[in-house]
């Protein structure tokens, strides 16, 4: 970890003593009463999980029917390969693509999760749930060894992504009732979490949701644009490439710190998440980061502060051009506000922990037997956290932010091979009128590659993109109390 990140999260925490001027008067925000006696069903998950994977089976056995590993069909599984599985002691690090081991497996186990969910199940119970479907995905679903990173990353990740979708399509149901269920929002809520809406469709308010008693702050923006010079660098053979793509991002806050009333008493009670999309068909998912409170509290108020701190879960999957990087990960960490004057606000989030995490190059290769050959790494990967965002009214917003991952040989099949990726970002959103806001954000991102069996290598990645902001009702998210 350089050290020089380290340094910022320890002022970053060292400023939670100082004493700033009174902020605004604080604006009601409405508590929404929730039945947290919720009914469940043990049964019902089992089974919507069992058809879940058959149907997945199903469809990988014909769209995939042509690819194979040792020699073998990957998705042709039979009793008999279940049976070996059942009874093997090899586990390996599959050979899939990096968006699929990195972000098609976590949401395959955002969509167990969710069954059960939604079935009246808590987080916890979910978390087990979706683990229990992977390790039946890895048995029975495929002929290729069990993997390892499917078991970490699948039901892991997939818990933290199925939750964070399950709350956002919860808030957009319940603007559908304030807004007298206006379909178009049922819709959306639907797309949000699809296995939250066939359950509520079949069973409707069986099993009502198991949520905070009081609403929580939010903040939400859609950001659509594009990125201009886009700029690539490869050290070891010094080219630079112009690229350009249309963009959109849809970026949330969630539970933010401030809120009289609102505890942290569940996991997930506090998120961020973001996700955004280029127009590539080749890499059309550019990065989706998110990271949520499990366990913790809120810290000591002050005049002029608020804020929490705890045990993160975090889900990285970062896809720039030349490389990627992916992190699921636990994190000791706090989120604060500090209100620098009457107006001005000052919202931030420190965080470092350990993950397992996967990095390399952008690409899969075959051979001649049309098996894949992965080009990434895995392993056991520190990471360090900190972002920024200075608030000014609800005119601007100015956001930064620095991530760095050190995906090591640890817990690898390449004990040799280490990846360092350091991603920063700095952005300015100023609003025009009503929701309506423009701006441009600068992203800048390295690699830095070392293995014994290879050269070492070094990428760098810079983009400006230039953007059309809709905002929340909330706009910016500076929280008043």
């Amino acid at each position: 970890m350089r050290p020089k990140i380290l340094a910022l999260l320890i002022a970053c925490a060292g400023v939670a003593g100082a004493q700033n001027p009174a902020p605004p008067e604080p604006t009601p925000n409405p508590a929404l009463k929730a039945d947290t006696t919720a009914h469940r069903s043990n049964l019902l998950p089992v089974v919507e999980t069992t058809a879940f994977l058959t149907l997945l089976s199903a469809y990988d056995r014909v769209a995939y029917r042509n690819q194979y590993q040792d020699g073998k069909r990957v998705y042709s599984s039979t009793f008999q390969s279940t049976w070996e599985h059942l009874r093997s002691q090899t586990w390996v690090h599959d050979q899939d693509p990096f968006n699929v081991n990195q972000f098609a497996h976590p949401y395959q186990g955002a969509t167990m999760y969710a069954l059960s969910r939604t079935s009246g199940h808590r987080f916890w119970t979910s978390l087990i749930h979706a683990n229990v479907g992977s390790f039946i995905w890895k048995m029975a679903g495929e002929t290729d060894p069990p993997s390892i990173n499917d078991m970490i990353t699948t039901g892991q990740a997939g818990a933290l992504l199925g939750e964070a979708l399950y709350r956002m399509s919860d808030l957009v149901l319940r603007d559908a009732q304030g807004a007298g269920r206006h379909r178009a929002l049922h819709v959306l809520a639907a797309f949000i979490s699809p296995p939250a809406a066939v359950n509520r469709q079949v069973f409707g308010s069986k099993f009502p949701r198991q949520l905070s008693d009081t609403s929580p702050v939010t903040s939400w923006q859609l950001r659509i644009g594009a990125s201009a010079n886009a700029l690539s660098h490869n050290y070891a053979a010094p080219v630079n490439l112009l690229r350009q793509d249309a963009t959109a991002e849809l970026w949330m806050s969630y539970g933010l710190p401030g809120m009289p009333g609102y505890d942290y008493a569940r996991p997930m009670d506090y998120f961020d998440f973001q996700m955004s999309f280029l127009s590539r068909a080749s890499n059309p998912i550019e990065n989706v980061m998110l990271r949520g409170l499990l366990i913790g509290s809120k810290t000591k108020d002050g005049a002029s502060t608020r804020g929490i701190w705890g045990l993160y879960g975090s889900y990285d999957y970062i896809s720039p051009y030349l490389f990627r990087v992916s992190n699921t990960a636990l994190s000791l960490g706090t989120t604060r506000q500090y209100w620098l004057t009457n107006s001005v606000a000052l919202q931030g989030t420190g965080t470092a922990g350990v993950g397992y995490g996967a990095a390399g190059s952008v690409g899969v290769v075959a051979n001649t037997l049309n098996e894949q050959i992965r080009d990434y790494h895995f392993g056991v990967a520190p990471q360090a956290l900190l972002t920024m965002r200075l608030i000014t009214g609800d005119r601007a917003m100015v956001d930064a932010g620095v991530r760095e991952y050190y995906v090591t040989g640890l817990g690898s099949d390449d004990t040799q091979g280490r990846e360092l990726i350091s991603r920063a970002n700095l952005g300015l959103n100023i609003r025009v009128v009503g929701n309506h806001a423009l701006g441009m954000r600068i992203v800048s991102s390295t690699r830095d590659a070392r293995y014994s069996n290879q050269p070492n290598r070094r990428f760098s990645e810079a983009t400006v993109t230039f953007a059309y902001t809709f905002l929340g009702r909330n706009r910016f998210g500076a929280v008043k109390w």
